[in-house]
């Protein structure tokens, strides 16, 4: 079972870093912690900056805020392309540039990937947001799919416009909750259209589900591959499957983020800290651990200029 306090020498050697993935208030969801209270908090232990996701709301304004209001943290936006802001949205996608955003996601909860996981999933190992999506439903806004790809498995036009536009604006591009047939013709496409910061959402996460030789392809194409701390934590992704594909691809194309914030685990800002620990014991050096939880980490947030 995972210590729920961090050791020291992980606490230094994560200092300077970014988690790129954390989900806090305010939010359509219950929250740990808020974005005012987790800024404060990074600044404790040294942290220097958090992505604020929300599978449902753009949050670029938020991150003005928190920066204006905590100083020496650099609180960053970001926007998701589920139905929410209209799916695949280029002009959603230029707004969120101009306002600051730094991430884009692709689609997560509105994905066909993720409708067919829940079908097979009972009621209590659902994930937190899928009850509000079941509410949707209920109310009579049963949103379709976000597609990604046509019959062919080709990328649609709105895709090739979304890619423009983050290309455009030197923003991350990460792949959601696509599947694992989606994830390839959209890279590709993403570096046709000029895109230069990949990242592969939790790769080994259930739904996703890449094999380690695709993920060296991915690593090979220049994606960085993100390991989330929360899905090994609840045992939905064994660490050691993380350990292998971090040793088969590299920490030079290895980013950790925590993707925390939900009520009933560890704090937010030890997530980076309890995952270098994790990576510790299992053999890693201090080395790797720094370049995947703060170099890697800096240059996604921060284009590298940092």
């Amino acid at each position: 079972m995972d210590s729920l306090q961090p050791s020291e020498r992980a606490r230094t050697l994560v200092q300077g870093g970014y988690d790129l993935h954390v989900h806090v208030a305010p939010d359509v969801l219950p929250r740990k912690t808020d974005d005012l209270t987790l800024a404060r908090r990074c600044l404790e232990v040294g942290l220097k900056g958090f992505v604020l996701k929300s599978h449902y709301a753009p949050t670029a304004e938020r991150a003005a805020v928190v920066r204006k209001a905590v100083p020496g943290v650099n609180a960053l936006g970001a926007i998701v392309l589920n139905r929410a802001v209209g799916g695949l949205n280029p002009v959603a996608v230029e707004v969120a540039a101009r306002a600051g955003a730094r991430f884009v996601w692709l689609p997560t909860v509105d994905t066909a990937n993720e409708a067919r996981h829940l079908e097979a999933l009972p009621p209590e190992k659902r994930p937190q947001w899928a009850r509000l999506q079941e509410e949707f439903r209920r109310l009579g806004l049963d949103p379709r799919p976000v597609e990604v790809l046509d019959e062919r498995g080709r990328p649609l036009p709105e895709l090739w416009a979304v890619l423009k536009t983050v290309a455009q604006h030197g923003l991350v591009l990460a792949t959601g909750h696509l599947a694992r047939e989606e994830i390839f013709p959209v890279v590709e496409a993403a570096l046709e259209a000029g895109v230069r910061f990949l990242v592969i959402t939790h790769p080994d996460y259930p739904t996703q589900d890449l094999p380690l030789r695709e993920q060296k392809e991915l690593a090979r194409l220049g994606a960085f591959l993100e390991r989330c701390f929360v899905p090994s934590h609840t045992g939905k992704v064994l660490w050691e499957r993380v350990f292998r594909a971090i040793e088969a691809t590299g920490p030079e194309r290895n980013v950790l983020s925590t993707d925390l914030g939900q009520p009933q685990n560890p704090p937010v800002e030890d997530g980076l800290a309890l995952f270098a620990d994790r990576l510790l014991e299992a053999g890693f050096g201090e080395e790797a651990v720094r370049r995947m939880a703060v170099e890697n980490t800096a240059l996604l947030a921060e284009g590298g200029k940092g």
